[in-house]
């Protein structure tokens, strides 16, 4: 810890006033020590990881950090505000402020020290002490754990960072809180527990304590994720109940023990990324949260899960109340429902995504299925016989039939995978019955998309309205079996067939017959307004919104001619993005640094396939150069799309179903001209900017380039 802090990394006068200025005077001296090479890359990466989630604490505590690839070893500074800078928190600003650099590969040992500071942020004698100190160096000393009293008279408050206080506070790699098993100081819970009793019921009972296991996991994994659990130890302790805390952070995770979970009455999942192996905690009352909840008021978790244990509330096997990421173990896409802090529009966004997440991969299979048998066998295909009364293994036709049909068949599953995972989105599993009824309801009465969206977010509301319902134990066990399938699925059905299916259904009507009107000028406009979206945020919420309209129109037997224009007009302009850097990185390669100019070769053969996350290490870098240049260059490709009369079938695949696209050559000199445009901008921009001092990012010829920006992230799924 010594080498991270030390008297040039403090500033206890901070005079800056908003949370950016703040970050660059304390990145500003890591710059002078040698500990960031490239200032304005490292700014990027902090502010990129500010957006995923306020880092301000309640209690005047504020925490941006980040790993970057511009950092040379992990370093801390610490500023100090007399008038307060807002970092998020909702209790107001933070005098106290923390700025965490970590290296790309910062290896576990450095992570455990900086995960030991987290945890040391939530002792008040620590914050106290920073508070009130007058001298730089003891700031530093103080932070480092050093102190001038002799070793057997620690200072209050200034616990050594990177030792542990009852096998917390050190426990990066695990972060299995000492206080279960009675080994933390003033730990009586564990003394009282009696071991091994197994089994949640009966929480109270033979005299033990209430027992919870948690989980804490934020994006970065070095601050919030274990700055939660000190949070829940803490209040654990208060309260009088057991909890034992996994950390999954950035040094990786050691499991809980599985009888400590058995034992568990009740289950703290706090984490804004996918919570790893959550099948463990199935079958126990669950609290799902964002990961500030547990920092912030771990007492209310504390008390809620207690009253769903105090209720019978359990959850169903294999969904333990939550998600994360895709592909995480199996996890849910949605992450979670939502904590109690964010909006209504952000957790309604985030189950709509979760619908379009999964029904995209049927949108891309079905819609290329369809168009290939059109290609070979010509628009008549819609209209030949089933293959299964008339296929000829010699006939082209027959196997463009068969190919058209397979496709038709993958299209049919649109609607009802939307509905099915936006109910998934916000019940989990038991959503997701109703959920493909409900979407199979509205195909049956033509609502199409529209539809879809209502029967999913209508199912999941039902289900977590049963849910709600105290439920004699004896029927637990067939809950999630038969009783909610059961009754979400006629209540959805009822709703959808009965009282809001045919307005629905005219309401697509009116936006098709809208598509279909669409002729010139109007038309050029939509085109520019969808590649707007396409390039705004490359794969994100906006840009799935254009996709998802644009692949409604097309998901028909029969699609309009607006329909798959504005599908071409949106597959041109996502292409945009990653060619034009891809070509900028090859034009201009001394404006790039080398991770840069790798990248650039990647998103060559990305932007060609239509994917338009290629551009993300980019605009994450240097977002106010690259995304604006991004929209201008896609609003006009995708206007020039629809002035040329282009039109797609296919949903995806970029220049490769090219020759399915109707008007070629025009196509490929809209998707140019806004490439072209891009380019030059991106160029134009990063041209003016000023050289960063201590910047050492390599040119093309093997020299230095001090104007490098900074270094790519890693494209993240669409």
């Amino acid at each position: 810890m010594s080498d991270m802090i030390s008297a040039d990394l403090v500033d206890l006068d901070l005079s800056a006033e908003t949370k950016e200025a703040a970050a660059r005077a304390l990145a500003e001296r890591m710059v002078t020590r040698g500990r960031v090479t490239d200032l304005e890359g490292f700014l990027a990466d902090v502010a990129a990881r500010e957006a995923q989630m306020p880092t301000g604490l309640d209690g005047g505590i504020g925490i941006p950090h980040c790993r970057s690839e511009h950092v040379t070893e992990p370093t801390l500074a610490f500023g100090r505000s007399a008038a307060g800078i807002d970092f998020g928190a909702a209790d107001g600003p933070a005098d106290l402020v923390f700025l965490i650099a970590a290296p790309a590969g910062a290896d576990d040992a450095h992570l455990t020290i900086l995960s030991a500071l987290a945890r040391q942020l939530m002792n008040a004698e620590f914050t106290a002490a920073l508070r009130s100190v007058g001298d730089a160096a003891d700031a530093a000393a103080l932070i480092r754990g050093e102190d001038p009293a002799p070793a057997d008279e620690p200072r209050a408050g200034a616990e050594p960072v990177g030792e542990s206080t009852g096998g917390t506070a050190g426990d990066a790699t695990g972060g299995t809180a000492g206080v279960a098993a009675g080994d933390g100081p003033g730990d009586s819970a564990g003394e009282e527990s009696g071991g091994g009793e197994s089994g949640g019921e009966g929480a109270g009972e033979s005299g033990r304590p209430f027992r919870i296991v948690a989980v804490t996991s934020c994006p970065t994994g070095i601050a919030h994720t274990y700055m939660a659990a000190e949070s829940l130890e803490n209040a654990g302790r208060e309260a009088g109940v057991e909890v034992v805390v996994e950390t999954q952070g950035s040094a990786g995770f050691t499991r809980l023990d599985p009888a400590v979970i058995a034992a568990a009455d009740g289950v703290i999942l706090a984490h804004d990324v996918a919570v790893r192996e959550k099948d463990r905690f199935a079958g126990k009352p669950t609290v799902d949260t964002g990961v500030k909840a547990a920092v912030n008021r771990p007492g209310e978790l504390i008390g809620e899960v207690r009253s769903k244990a105090a209720r019978g509330e359990v959850t169903a096997a294999g969904g333990a109340g939550g998600g994360g990421a895709a592909g995480a173990d199996g996890a849910t896409p949605v992450g979670r429902g939502g904590e109690s802090g964010e909006g209504y529009g952000t957790r309604l966004r985030t189950w709509l995504m979760s619908g379009v997440s999964y029904m995209v991969p049927f949108v891309a299979a079905g819609g290329l299925l369809i168009a290939l048998g059109f290609a070979i066998g010509g628009y008549e295909i819609n209209k030949a016989p089933s293959v299964m009364d008339h296929f000829v293994w010699t006939q082209a036709d027959s196997w463009a039939a068969l190919l058209y049909q397979i496709g038709g068949v993958s299209f049919a599953f649109l609607v009802p995978v939307l509905a099915g995972y936006i109910a998934y989105g916000m019940a989990d599993r038991p959503g997701l019955v109703p959920g493909f009824v409900g979407g199979s309801i509205a195909l049956t009465i033509d609502a199409g998309f529209l539809g879809g969206l209502a029967a999913g977010l209508i199912s999941g509301a039902v289900v977590l309205a049963i849910q709600r319902v105290r439920i004699p134990a004896a029927l637990r066990g067939i809950m999630p079996v038969v009783v909610i399938p059961l009754i979400s699925s006629a209540v959805v059905g009822f709703l959808m067939f009965v009282v809001i299916g045919k307005p629905i259904a005219s309401a697509q009507e009116a936006m098709t017959d809208w598509l279909n009107g669409l002729s010139g000028a109007n038309a050029v406009l939509l085109g520019a307004l969808l590649g707007l979206m396409m390039c705004f945020d490359l794969g994100g919420p906006v840009n799935k919104v254009a996709y998802t309209f644009a692949t409604a129109g097309i998901a028909v037997s029969d699609p309009s001619d607006s329909a798959m224009k504005i599908m071409a007009a949106v597959m041109a302009a996502g292409m945009v993005p990653p060619l034009a850097l891809a070509l900028a990185t090859t034009v201009r390669a001394r404006l790039f640094n080398a991770a840069e100019r790798e990248n650039g070769k990647a998103a060559w053969v990305l932007g060609a396939s239509f994917i338009s996350e290629g551009a993300i290490p980019f605009a994450a870098a240097d977002p106010l150069r690259v995304i604006p240049s991004s929209m201008v260059g896609g609003a006009i490709t995708g206007a020039l799309s629809m002035a040329f009369g282009a039109t797609l079938r296919a949903p995806h695949g970029g220049v490769f179903v090219v020759p399915l696209i109707g008007n070629p050559l025009l196509y490929l000199v809209a998707v140019a001209a806004g490439v072209c445009v891009t380019t030059a901008l991106v160029i134009v921009l990063k041209g003016l900017r000023r050289p960063v001092p201590g910047a050492t990012a390599q040119g093309p010829g093997g020299g230095t380039d001090p104007s490098a920006p900074s270094g790519a992230k890693q494209p993240v799924a669409a």
